[in-house]
C-alpha cells in the first residue's frame, strides 16, 4: 500500500488542507479498479470507522499476495467539513463558506471527453471504456478550480472516475442499511446489496444536482445516448451510495461487519482473490427513489416515533405524535402510502415543515430533484 497527499486550495494564508488517499495493488490492473471513500458527509461517522477496519484487512490481503485489482481507500473524504464546528456541534453536511452540500455540483465533463474520445472509438467495448475512461480523467484533472471546496470535489473525481466499482459510505440520522444508485446501475448493484444485506435500494436515473454517485455512473449512459449507438458503451461504473444505518452506529462489532461483506464483495469480483464467498439471500428489494415519501410535520412540538425503522407500513398507519407543550395538542403523523419505514429523524423536537422521516413506497410518486437538501 502507499498514501498519496493531495493538498486542497488554501482557503487562507497560513491554512491548508489535505486529502489522503490509500492504494492497493497495481494501477490498471486487469481484475479492475475498486474506489471507496467514507464520510464525504463528514458528520455521518460510521463509514469512517469501517474505513478503518478495511485498511486492516486491506493491509492483510496485501500482504498475502490476494489483492489482485487497484483499490483506492480514502478513509476521510471530507477534510473542510471535518473542521467545521459550531458550538461543539460538527457541521459536515454543508459548507460554512458557500452553503453547498458537499454531496452535490460535481462538475461534468462528459462533453469533453467525448469530443476528444470520438477519434480513437470503435467496435470494441473494451477499447472504448479505456479510451472514455482516459479522456474523462484528462478533463477532470485539467477542471480549473476557484476555491477549497472545488478543489476538493475536483481531488475525489480525478481518484474515482475510472473505477468500476465506487462505494460512497454515508448514513442516515436513524435507519437501516439502504443503497442510492442509479437505475442502469440495478443489474450490477444487485449483487451488492446482497453482500451488504440491504433492506432497500433506492433507484433513480438522474436524481438532480449532481450527486458524488451519479457523477462516477451517469456519464456511461450518458455517452450511450451521446453516440446513438454509433460505438456500443456498457455502463462500465458502478456507483452507489452506501447508508450504514445510523448517525450513532459507530460500534467496532457493525464495522467489523460491514468491512467484511465488502471485502467479501470484491472477492466475488475478482479484485481480490481467493475462494469465492457464496452469493447470499437477498433481504431486501430496489424501488424507486421517486417513490419515498417524505413525512413532514406540519406543526411545532415535541416529536415522539410510534414505528421503528425498518417497519412495513400501510397507508394512513400513524408512524409518528408531534405533541404541542403549551396547548397539549397531538397531532399524528401518518404513512401516504404502503412501503418501508427505512429512515427517520433523530431529533425529538420538530419545526414546522420538519422532514421527520422517510418511507419507500413501489410506485413512483414524485417528480424534480429527489434528494434530501
Amino acid at each position: 500500500m502507499f498514501i498519496q497527499t493531495h493538498t486542497l486550495l488554501s482557503p487562507a494564508p497560513g491554512t491548508r488542507r489535505e486529502l489522503v488517499s490509500l492504494h492497493y495493488g497495481a494501477e490498471g490492473a486487469a481484475a479492475g479498479k475498486a474506489y471507496i471513500q467514507a464520510s464525504l458527509h463528514a458528520d455521518e461517522l460510521p463509514g469512517m470507522l469501517v474505513a478503518h477496519h478495511l485498511r486492516r484487512k486491506l493491509d492483510a490481503l496485501e500482504a498475502a499476495g490476494r489483492v489482485a485489482g487497484e483499490i483506492v481507500l480514502v478513509p476521510m473524504a471530507n477534510p473542510i467539513g471535518l473542521s467545521q464546528h459550531l458550538l461543539h456541534a460538527q457541521q459536515g453536511r454543508f459548507e460554512l463558506t458557500s452553503g453547498e452540500n458537499f454531496n452535490r455540483h460535481y462538475p461534468d465533463q462528459i462533453a469533453a471527453a467525448a469530443v476528444a474520445a470520438e477519434p480513437s472509438l470503435s467496435a470494441d467495448p473494451l477499447h472504448n471504456v479505456q479510451v472514455l475512461r482516459r479522456e474523462l480523467k484528462k478533463a477532470v484533472r485539467a477542471q480549473p478550480v476557484d476555491t477549497e471546496l472545488q478543489s476538493q470535489r475536483r481531488a475525489l473525481m480525478a481518484l474515482s472516475c475510472d473505477a468500476d466499482v465506487v462505494l460512497d459510505l454515508h448514513c442516515d440520522a436513524q435507519a437501516v442499511v439502504h443503497l442510492y444508485t442509479e437505475t442502469p446501475c440495478w443489474p450490477q448493484c444487485e449483487p451488492l446489496a446482497r453482500f451488504l444485506g440491504a433492506s432497500l435500494t433506492l433507484l433513480a436515473t438522474d436524481s438532480g444536482d449532481n450527486p458524488f454517485d451519479e457523477a462516477c455512473s451517469q456519464v456511461w449512459w450518458k455517452w450511450d445516448k451521446h453516440f446513438g449507438g454509433r460505438f456500443p458503451i456498457p455502463q462500465a461504473c458502478l456507483a452507489v451510495t452506501v447508508e450504514l444505518r445510523g448517525y450513532v452506529d459507530v460500534e467496532h462489532t457493525l464495522a467489523e461487519a460491514d468491512a467484511q461483506r465488502i471485502i467479501d464483495y470484491l472477492t466475488w469480483r475478482g479484485l481480490i482473490s481467493g475462494e469465492v464467498p457464496p452469493m447470499p439471500e437477498a433481504v431486501g428489494d430496489a424501488r424507486p427513489l421517486a417513490g419515498s415519501m417524505p413525512i413532514k410535520s406540519p406543526v411545532a412540538g415535541v416529536l415522539t416515533f410510534l414505528r421503528q425503522a425498518g417497519e412495513t407500513v400501510k397507508a394512513g398507519d400513524v408512524l409518528a405524535h408531534v405533541i404541542d407543550p403549551i396547548t397539549d395538542v397531538v397531532t399524528e403523523l401518518t404513512s401516504p402510502v404502503d412501503g418501508l419505514l427505512y429512515a427517520r429523524d433523530s431529533l425529538r423536537f420538530a419545526t414546522a415543515g420538519m422532514r421527520v422521516a422517510k418511507v419507500a413506497g413501489r410506485e413512483a410518486t414524485r417528480t424534480g430533484k429527489l434528494l434530501g437538501a
